[in-house]
């Protein structure tokens, strides 16, 4: 049992349970039928995703190589007492279930996706 975190949109591999989007919208163009279909994601958890301002924060510090001052927000907003426990369930249920967490982004070093990942490390979640 244990949480991988994926990029949505690529196949799925065996064992890699429910799916979950941390993304702050659904993918463009497709209808919401097809997300789970399409390997997008089965569940959308947007209280996961980095906040609007924080996202555009994103775009500027991948140019601006302000990287480091993009991961304080998030993981300011990602301490917040509402995601905190959300972050804690999902690492409680690692330890009896396989899921996955995902986004977007094709560059994974310049994405939550991996701050996310530490994030859950760190609430002793069992990772795959």
């Amino acid at each position: 049992m244990a949480i991988r975190v994926v990029r949505l949109g690529t196949p799925r591999v065996r064992g890699e349970g429910l799916r979950l989007g941390t993304v702050r919208h659904p993918p463009r163009g497709v209808r919401k039928e097809r997300y789970a279909a399409d390997d997008w994601f089965d569940l959308w958890l947007p209280e996961l995703a980095p906040s609007a301002p924080t996202v555009s924060m994103a775009r500027a510090a991948r140019r601006s190589g302000r990287w480091a001052a993009y991961q304080r927000r998030y993981r300011a907003e990602m301490a917040r007492p509402a995601a905190s426990r959300l972050l804690g369930l999902l690492a409680a249920l690692s330890h009896h279930a396989d899921f996955s967490v995902g986004c977007y982004c094709e560059d994974e070093e310049h994405c939550h996706r991996t701050l996310l990942k530490d994030l859950l490390e760190r609430h002793r979640a069992r990772l795959a």
